[in-house]
């Protein structure tokens, strides 16, 4: 295990050192910045501010400059924002991440459950059903879902806010607070879980129908074993092994949040910031959000593949 880590790891940095390369160039190439792009400043005024930020120096120096500060724990300083970059991360990044941990929590269960019942009622109308619903709601648009829900639960019923994370001039503290928070999340949650389930309950729905024909399940039903032992003790305990793989896929994504559903209810995420700073070209946040994204998803894969090996030792790292 511990030379297997050892490996990971390098090969880990040359990954980092290669997407650092490619994410620098890629926005460094892009034409125009925020300063040359702000119509308010004089010639003389984005001289200066080009030659205090470096943005006139060649790409190689600045790449290296920026790899120097990263390594310092520093991603550098948003032009549009007029803050540090990790100081915005610390700001929004936690919003988008108590919206995407409930709503994967949610994901999950629903499609284990789901996924494992309808496995067992396999070709019945419960079946087919729920693979309908499931295609209807995989084709629709997040967005058409988002105001569709917004135009029922929030404008017609009144249910539920239309948007953000609090009430306008709110001063709640406490379980009022909470509460206030969590009816603002409810219907981008339910939005992100309709889009998400899908996918997720078909994939368990696959593994549950592979397992239930191997000879173990069929030598546990013969002991006399209660069906709802066989299935969620047996079966479902082999069919969440290939899921494992799919945990590190969901770290970047509980930081970086629905980029169109923070949107649609300008819900306060770093998904929302980083979709305003391509219209401002602020391309230190980019940079840095893009980096930060990159490293989650190295680190996940390494977390899946640990993960796999302790669940079923028989594979080897």
């Amino acid at each position: 295990m511990s030379s297997y880590l050892i490996k990971r790891i390098s090969y880990m940095l040359l990954i980092f050192l290669a997407a650092s390369l490619l994410i620098f160039s890629l926005y460094a190439l892009t034409p125009g910045d925020f300063v040359s792009g702000n119509m308010k400043l004089s010639p003389e005024r984005k001289a200066e501010l080009r030659e205090i930020y470096g943005l006139n120096k060649p790409l190689i120096e600045r790449y290296f400059t920026w790899m120097k500060s990263a390594f310092q724990g520093n991603f550098g300083y948003s032009l549009a924002q007029q803050k540090p970059v990790l100081q915005l991360f610390n700001e929004y990044i936690w919003n988008s991440f108590l919206l995407a941990v409930v709503a994967t929590f949610l994901t999950w269960v629903i499609a284990v459950v789901v996924g494992v019942i309808v496995a067992y009622k396999q070709y019945s109308w419960f079946d087919t059903l729920v693979m309908i619903l499931i295609f209807a709601a995989m084709s629709i648009p997040s967005f058409f879902i988002g105001l569709f829900l917004i135009k029922m639960l929030a404008v017609d019923l009144k249910w539920l806010p239309p948007g953000g994370m609090l009430t306008t001039g709110s001063n709640a503290t406490g379980m009022l607070y909470v509460k206030e928070i969590i009816q603002h999340m409810t219907i981008p949650v339910i939005v992100m879980v309709l889009l998400g389930v899908g996918s997720l309950t078909r994939y368990f729905r696959s593994n549950m129908i592979d397992v239930m024909k191997q000879d173990y399940i069929r030598t546990a039903r013969a002991k006399g074993l209660k069906e709802k032992k066989v299935l969620f003790t047996h079966a479902l305990r082999n069919a969440l092994l290939p899921a494992i793989t799919l945990v590190g896929f969901e770290l970047p994504s509980l930081f970086g949040g629905s980029l169109i559903i923070e949107k649609i209810f300008n819900w306060p995420g770093i998904g929302q910031l980083y979709m305003s700073s391509f219209s401002l070209r602020d391309y230190p946040l980019l940079m840095g959000f893009t980096m930060f994204i990159a490293i989650l998803t190295v680190i996940g894969t390494l977390l899946s593949d640990v993960l796999y090996h302790i669940a079923d030792p028989r594979v080897k790292l």
